[in-house]
């Protein structure tokens, strides 16, 4: 019997774009209308928006359990069809079920990264460029250790201590080490606006440094803290599709996109939508977040280059 979602996937992706519309037409701010003056990165919002759909109504989308082999034999690596809409793997489970859940594991894997990546390199970033001086020159030379060496290999050697990392877990050690990028682009612009009138009457009147910077300093920057966000959950979910994809990632039989191409690679040839379809979806993604940052970064502040191309990691 086919098995039918209670959510169709099309009706997510319509109710995705309703929504980018509705965002365009209330948008009220000069910046709001700038960025959605930009198509490209309206089509990156809405295809956003349709993922993040996917993830919060997984199991009313999915026509099966992810893990579920409906026929072991019968069923095996099957093309796309009526009843399978994206065809089977290797051990006859429903690749859109799989690619539903797993958009749950891999996007919520990036953002909680960027989250925590975002959050110490402002920090750092925002010591660093206010103190200046000693706590600078200390600072910036960790960063420079940091992004001297490739994020990869710190990540493969704190796996390689234990067991492979929970979801969670292996979240907060890409987030914790990939921030580096982050923290020299927040530097430069907190050394730039720290100099403002506005700023040096704060610290004239007293007010304490951390207030300073949470206050005058940290709004000024905001448009890169966005931008760098933006990219960052980019990156994250590359690296977290690369380790998945080795081994050393999200473990089977829970399912990410990165996992996805790995139980897939034996049978490339005879099967190769086993792999295409996660493979489009990382992609989708990825270019979907790096179309909105430059649009944020067009709209809050357009006298900027774009940043897509500076905030990178190794």
């Amino acid at each position: 019997m086919t098995a039918l979602p209670l959510v169709p996937p099309a009706l997510v992706l319509v109710a995705s774009g309703l929504a980018v519309i509705v965002l365009e037409r209330r948008a009220r701010g000069p910046a709001a209308r700038r960025f959605f003056a930009s198509p490209v990165a309206a089509a990156g919002l809405g295809l956003l928006v349709f993922f993040a759909g996917l993830a919060l109504l997984a199991p009313l989308v999915a026509p099966y359990r992810p893990s579920a082999q409906l026929d072991i034999v019968g069923l095996q690596s099957r093309a796309p069809s009526l009843r399978f809409p994206l065809g089977t793997d290797l051990f006859s489970r429903d690749i859109l079920s799989r690619l539903v859940y797993g958009t749950r594991v891999s996007l919520g894997i990036g953002f909680l990264a960027a989250f925590v990546s975002v959050t110490v390199g402002t920090a750092v970033g925002a010591a660093a460029g206010y103190f200046r001086r000693f706590t600078d020159a200390v600072l910036m030379r960790i960063v420079d250790v940091g992004l001297a060496v490739p994020k990869i290999f710190i990540v493969l050697a704190a796996v390689s201590l234990g067991r492979p990392l929970a979801p969670v877990p292996l979240a907060l050690l890409l987030g914790l080490t990939g921030w580096f990028a982050t923290s020299r682009l927040v530097r430069a612009e907190v050394l730039t606006i720290r100099e403002r009138n506005y700023v040096e009457a704060a610290r004239a009147l007293g007010v304490r440094p951390w207030r300073v910077i949470a206050r005058h300093v940290l709004p000024g920057a905001a448009a890169v803290l966005v931008v760098s966000a933006a990219l960052s959950v980019a990156n994250m979910m590359l690296l977290e599709a690369g380790l998945s994809f080795i081994g050393a990632g999200v473990q089977p039989p829970l399912p990410s996109w990165g996992n996805m191409i790995a139980d897939a690679r034996d049978v490339l040839a005879t099967a190769p939508w086993t792999s295409v379809f996660p493979g489009l979806s990382i992609t989708a993604v990825v270019l979907a977040l790096h179309s909105v940052a430059d649009g944020l970064k067009a709209a809050l502040d357009p006298n900027a280059p774009a940043l897509s191309g500076i905030v990178t990691e190794r």
